[in-house]
């Protein structure tokens, strides 16, 4: 069998495999990208945070995005009851991009995907990666197989983004660890009929259900909407075994206080989907002559819309730290690239917990918020999580739970940072 040479190989031609693709080839590389899947294929994820947007300019990538005209997202709604709170990024405490995009996955990585292509890199559709040799010192060698034949190629590196799938955990039997607390979570798109009819119609929104139970709603410029459900499983009771989920979705949507009226009638796109258990991290993100990024080295929660800007984050510097050794440099993974992801997990998990917890909950509903406190969180959630004069990432591990502690406490109706 003849073997096909590259400089690098990666798995996955989603966001953090297209970053990771396109910088590398834009410093001379030969990139090789296998990709099981055709595209475009369903995901989900459509809400976007403005750290990312840092990644597509620096990889040539945004222009091709740009000009699909995604709907803007400028911030994030979160309403419980009749209380409401708009978080909006130009009101960041951290400098960078105010807006990103609220936007179909199926198609958004469709056009990262070609416009990765498009600057040069081979994406090769339909292939599985079966077999991978670490064996040698100075190369990998990765066995593939599309319907037709086996295919064997050898990389002086090897970059794993293929999402949920790890196809490097599976071959390696790395260890993956589901996060405590599993949650789950179902979700559909619809086409609205009458939006215009509805106030901010295009705003993105989380409604608070339950302290441990919430609904996305997400709207896009091509008339459809994206829903979810994510919450404790005591939750979801209308999901019993046999019962059409669409059925069981439905019965959900009517427990909505702000959204049963404008989408109790609208027919699913596709019978929703059901996921448990998703939360995970992987015990160790590199090893001789390969790095994980994206979803396949971990994933939290969809709440804070995280899981993107830490695909193309890690994508983009496993890339920058792979171009240094194949200009012989050294590399200290785990300070330089597992450190840095941790932290920036970390700090979204401490606001994920503090989510379901309800402490951030308390913060977000008090009466009033100090104006200063607010940037800073909105900060975290634009997904500027490794900005240390930040108190609300540099405290991350104990702030919410002081500051809903001040609170409750009612000391004052201004809230100021503990």
């Amino acid at each position: 069998m003849a073997v096909e040479k590259v400089d690098v190989i990666v798995i996955g031609a989603g966001p953090s495999g297209c970053v990771a693709a396109a910088h590398l080839t834009r410093q001379g590389r030969k990139v090789l990208v296998l990709e099981k899947q055709i595209f475009p294929r369903l995901v989900v994820g459509e809400s976007l945070l403005p750290r990312s947007m840092a990644h597509w300019e620096e990889t040539g990538l945004l222009p091709a995005l740009e000009a699909q005209n995604y709907a803007p997202k400028l911030g994030a709604r979160f309403v419980r009851g009749a209380e409401l709170i708009d978080l909006r990024f130009g009101e960041n405490f951290t400098q960078g991009w105010t807006r990103t995009w609220q936007a179909p996955r199926a198609h958004f990585d469709k056009t990262a995907a070609d416009a990765t292509a498009a600057q040069g890199v081979d994406i090769r559709y339909g292939i599985s990666a079966e077999r991978v040799d670490l064996e040698a010192d100075d190369r990998v060698i990765v066995r593939a197989r599309d319907t037709h034949r086996e295919h064997s190629f050898e990389a002086r590196y090897l970059i794993d983004s293929s999402g949920y799938g790890g196809t490097l955990v599976k071959l390696l039997g790395l260890r993956d660890d589901k996060w405590p607390n599993p949650r789950m979570a179902s979700y559909t798109h619809v086409r609205e009929r009458d939006r215009e009819g509805w106030k901010d119609a295009m705003q993105i929104t989380f409604e608070v259900m339950a302290v441990d139970l919430w609904f996305w709603v997400i709207p896009f410029s091509d008339g459809t909407t994206s829903l979810g459900f994510v919450g404790d499983p005591r939750h979801f009771d209308p999901f019993k075994p046999g019962r059409p989920t669409a059925e069981a979705f439905s019965e959900m949507l009517a427990r909505s206080e702000n959204f049963r009226e404008r989408f109790q009638d609208q027919t699913p796109l596709w019978e929703p989907h059901v996921i448990r258990d998703y939360s995970h991290y992987n015990e160790r993100l590199y090893g001789r002559n390969y790095v994980l990024t994206g979803n396949c080295a971990g994933f939290l929660d969809p709440v804070f819309s995280s899981g993107v800007m830490l695909a193309t984050e890690s994508g983009l510097l496993a890339a920058k730290l792979v171009e240094r050794i194949l200009q012989s440099g050294a590399v200290d993974w785990e300070t330089e690239y597992s450190e840095h992801i941790r932290h920036g997990a970390a700090v979204f998990r401490s606001y994920i917990e503090g989510w379901y917890n309800g402490d951030l909950q308390t913060i977000f509903f008090s009466p009033t918020m100090e104006p200063r406190v607010k940037e800073q969180i909105i900060s975290v959630l634009a997904g500027y999580v490794w900005d240390m004069q930040n108190p609300f990432v540099k405290r991350h591990d104990r702030i919410l739970s002081q500051l809903a502690a001040f609170i409750k406490a009612g000391n004052g109706a201004t809230i100021d940072a503990p």
